[in-house]
């Protein structure tokens, strides 16, 4: 099996001991991504659809460098400090899959890192 690390500054670098993305031969697994902009580092500010739609766009980022898209993603996991937040990001991660969205898990953890009440995981095909 082929493992390769996936690295881009168009997405928030790592904040510990762990790869933006994986590849395999089969799968690209991109770690959890926060709403972050990579360019000053820093949180973005605004309701939970504006970091929603900066989470995906640092996720399209990894798989551009990867050499896919978002269009290939089979799996995502969504957590949220708060499930009341649920439809507004259902909207916002609506408009990014408009088309067989793939399948999805929610769920509501009790803390995030760096203080984040949104965090997405992606698992696309290769």
């Amino acid at each position: 099996m082929n493992r390769t690390v996936i690295a881009t500054s168009n997405a928030p670098a790592a904040i510990g001991p762990y790869s933006q993305a994986i590849a395999t031969d089969s799968f690209l697994f991109i770690s959890g991504q926060l709403p972050i902009n990579p360019e000053s580092g820093k949180m973005v500010e605004g309701d939970i659809a504006a970091k929603t739609h900066q989470i995906l766009k640092n996720a399209a980022a990894v798989a551009k460098q990867a050499g896919t898209g978002l269009s290939r993603t089979v799996k995502t996991t969504i957590f949220l400090t708060d499930l009341a937040d649920f439809l507004e990001v259902n909207r916002a991660y609506g408009s990014h899959f408009p088309e067989a969205p793939p399948a999805r898990s929610t769920v509501q953890v009790a803390a995030l890192p760096l203080g984040s009440n949104i965090e997405i995981e992606f698992i696309l095909a290769r």
